[in-house]
């Protein structure tokens, strides 16, 4: 599945951002995607610290692979991998190895 949606800079995404719900994937140091904004859906994929997709960002897009086999009707998760710098998100995700939150520990 492809994260598709509107490409902004840096200074639109610090903008966005502040907004009450926001769906921006990180594509490299200076473009956003905007997934609410001609989202293929792949922006409702939720967190999960064990996740059974991940994101791989291949010649400027931005795709969702599978890390494993996935179970009929079983729901799609990705670990968000928020920066550890950023403002803290818990998390309750409930995988055995869940760190408690969104952002990386190190």
């Amino acid at each position: 599945m492809e994260y598709t949606g509107e490409r902004i800079n840096r200074r639109e995404t610090k903008r966005r951002a502040e907004g009450p719900l926001n769906y921006i994937f990180t594509l490299n140091s200076y473009w956003c995607i905007d997934g609410n904004v001609g989202g293929s859906g792949a922006q409702y994929v939720n967190h999960c610290c064990e996740p059974n997709v991940y994101a791989w960002i291949f010649k400027e897009h931005i795709l969702y692979m599978s890390a494993r086999v996935i179970k009929k009707g079983e729901e799609l998760t990705l670990d968000y991998h928020f920066d550890k710098d950023v403002e803290r998100v818990p998390c309750h995700c409930g995988a055995k190895r869940c760190r408690g939150t969104i952002n990386l520990l190190e």
